[in-house]
């Protein structure tokens, strides 16, 4: 689709696709590389399992887990109580994919959006292109040092 706005990126890992996953799925771990709310729990990250924020205005933005392929493909759904359409799984949504490299490396593809359906897409295809950089910077070299 010509219109989509939809952020894609990778980066080689040197580290098993299991260390990639904990990083992806361990609150320790995602606080560092993205954000939770302090009392958010300790636990794994699993199918159904939600981050809410409030801002400032009063609404809220939530994303929740709709597919955990474990060592293999992370969903993450994107919702906020302010946009007009309200996505269909998976259409609004941070998509991580692992893939078993040669070498004990893993490849972690990245894909943000496709914000091209909601109000404001633009807006949020902009912070996602920023946040996609520095999340696989970081969950990179988080992953190598476990």
């Amino acid at each position: 689709m010509a219109n989509q706005l939809t952020v894609y990126t990778e980066t080689l890992i040197n580290a098993s696709t299991s260390k990639v996953w904990e990083v992806l799925v361990n609150p320790r771990y995602v606080a560092q590389w993205d954000e939770l709310p302090e009392d958010y729990p300790k636990e794994h990250m699993t199918v159904g399992s939600k981050v809410v924020w409030n801002t400032p205005n009063g609404e809220q933005s939530i994303t929740s887990i709709s597919k955990a392929d474990p060592e293999k493909e992370l969903v993450i759904d994107l919702y906020g109580t302010s946009w007009t359409v309200k996505p269909r799984e998976g259409e609004v949504a941070y998509h991580y994919k692992l893939v078993v490299n040669e070498g004990n490396q893993t490849l972690l593809k990245i894909s943000i959006g496709d914000f091209s359906i909601i109000e404001d897409g633009h807006m949020y295809y902009d912070a996602s292109v920023e946040f996609a950089e520095d999340a696989k910077t970081k969950i990179k070299e988080l992953a190598e040092s476990l």
